[in-house]
């Protein structure tokens, strides 16, 4: 019989690499605050609250591994808009925007050879992104923005139609992934990443924005263990809208 030796940790080492990691993260978190504490004397400081309504329009698909074949599903995006300015850091504008919106997402089949056949489930979803803004340009007249940040949402709704004879499709050998037709949703709450590009016209009388925007979903809304079919089905919404909003406080 061959006895394996095992290391035995030393105490003392052990305490001291434990002593040594505690002062390495006293120190990481005194850089950062002296490193924040800086920024914050450097930055014009604002205190700008400003809300308002946005709308506009989703294509959505989804990601289904195995894959299914697709077109774009439109559908409506509209909600509330809450932004808050914290400050001016050299020429770009900092802030956190947050939205409580509706949302059509879902996916629609159609295959080439296959053309009779078609199947749309539609997903209607209550979403919140928290997004940091940052905006280049004038206080007054024309910014460029970007969005960028995490997005979570619930499934309020959703309803499928199919049309065609796909058991007839199915039976002449046609290569189909039909597993989703009449699958209910196993997971009603979703989260994901949110990216967006868009310009802004400061007014007088408010802010006037465009954005498109981009959201990759991370979960799954159907089960996803190695007993289930699907692997992998996320949410990919590319979304157009418009906004408005006006100041509470400046």
């Amino acid at each position: 019989m061959t006895n394996s030796i095992q290391p035995i940790a030393h105490p003392v080492a052990a305490g001291k690499h434990s002593v040594g990691c505690r002062l390495l993260l006293l120190a990481s978190l005194f850089l950062l605050a002296g490193t924040t504490t800086t920024l914050a004397q450097v930055g014009d400081q604002r205190h700008n609250l400003a809300v308002g309504i946005n709308g506009g329009m989703n294509m959505a698909s989804v990601s289904l591994t195995p894959t299914v074949k697709q077109a774009q599903l439109g559908g409506i995006n509209g909600g509330l808009t809450a932004r808050y300015i914290s400050e001016k850091l050299f020429k770009m504008i900092c802030g956190l925007q947050v939205e409580l919106n509706y949302a059509q997402r879902g996916w629609d089949e159609h295959y080439i050879d296959y053309p009779e056949l078609s199947y749309t489930r539609k997903m209607n979803y209550l979403e919140m992104p928290f997004l940091a803004h940052l905006a280049f340009g004038r206080d007054r007249g024309m910014q460029f923005f970007i969005h960028a940040g995490p997005q979570i949402g619930f499934l309020l709704s959703d309803s499928e139609s199919i049309a065609g004879d796909w058991e007839g499709a199915l039976s002449d050998g046609a290569n189909l992934v039909t597993e989703q037709h009449g699958k209910a949703i196993d997971n009603r709450f979703d989260y994901g990443i949110a990216a967006g590009l868009g310009v802004e016209l400061r007014t007088k009388i408010g802010h006037f924005l465009l954005e498109g925007r981009y959201y990759y979903g991370l979960s799954d809304f159907y089960n996803s263990t190695k007993r289930d079919y699907f692997a992998r089905s996320a949410h990919n919404v590319m979304t157009v809208k418009l906004a408005y909003l006006f100041d509470l406080s400046r």
